[in-house]
């Protein structure tokens, strides 16, 4: 089966580009410019991004930073480097699956942005450029895609890293307890971050209350942080593009 690089060499598929603020991690909160990759190789049960797995507008690197150029305030030539958004963040879907990433993510980087990708984990992450920040899932058991976490992805992480794991029962905090003591986590990455699922509005899937995993979380003082999806409190949780 063929690739879409291996269909369209010089294309990629891009299912949106879009100004919002980060919601997750460390810099939630900030500005952010994000480029949503098509297609994704996994089925989690709480996906809330199911829209991205097909279909897409094929679009070449090129096109992709202009866009994010005009988006991110520097498409004027009065505007330099240091005008407007410099927060990027690449995700999907899984944005890895496509091999224009790679020379993507090296450009923006090129440009002067701070570039992140957000993936799950499932694919090796070490080819990124090193300026890149990764953000980058495990996933637990009740996700449905259990033990598909590359594990050479831990020798490749670094301080400017984070590590996520999205959590919506005991068994799936305990499993991340577990995982981040044995891999000792914190010492290799900028933040271990546990965020709870929220619930999902067609009633597909049931979240679970930030509070009871706050309570978990301190009970066993852990040295995570508790990682909320800022933009689901902006807007409604089901809207797209923000």
């Amino acid at each position: 089966m063929q690739s879409f690089n291996e269909e369209l060499p010089e294309d990629m598929f891009i299912t949106e580009i879009f100004k919002s603020i980060q919601g997750e991690g460390t810099r939630a909160g900030l500005p952010c410019i994000f480029v949503r990759l098509t297609g994704c190789n996994l089925r989690c049960t709480w996906c809330d991004t199911a829209y991205a797995f097909h279909g897409g507008t094929k679009m070449s690197v090129a096109g992709v930073l202009a866009r994010v150029d005009e988006l991110a305030g520097r498409a004027s030539e009065t505007s330099g480097a240091a005008a407007g958004v410099p927060l990027v963040e690449l995700t999907g879907g899984e944005p890895l699956l496509q091999e224009e990433v790679y020379p993507l993510a090296e450009k923006l980087v090129a440009a002067g942005y701070t570039v992140m990708i957000e993936t799950s984990g499932e694919r090796y992450t070490g080819r990124l450029a090193e300026a890149v920040i990764k953000i980058v899932d495990v996933k637990c058991p009740d996700s449905g895609e259990a033990d598909t976490f590359e594990m050479r992805n831990l020798e490749v992480l670094g301080a400017q890293d984070e590590v996520k794991f999205v959590i919506r029962t005991r068994r799936d905090y305990e499993f991340a307890r577990e995982f981040t003591a044995e891999h000792r986590l914190a010492e290799r990455v900028r933040q271990v971050l546990f965020s709870p699922v929220f619930d999902d509005p067609a009633g597909k899937w049931q979240g679970l209350e930030p509070r009871t995993l706050v309570e978990w979380m301190l009970a066993d003082g852990l040295p995570v942080r508790l990682g909320l999806q800022l933009h689901k409190f902006v807007w409604d949780p089901a809207t797209k593009g923000v």
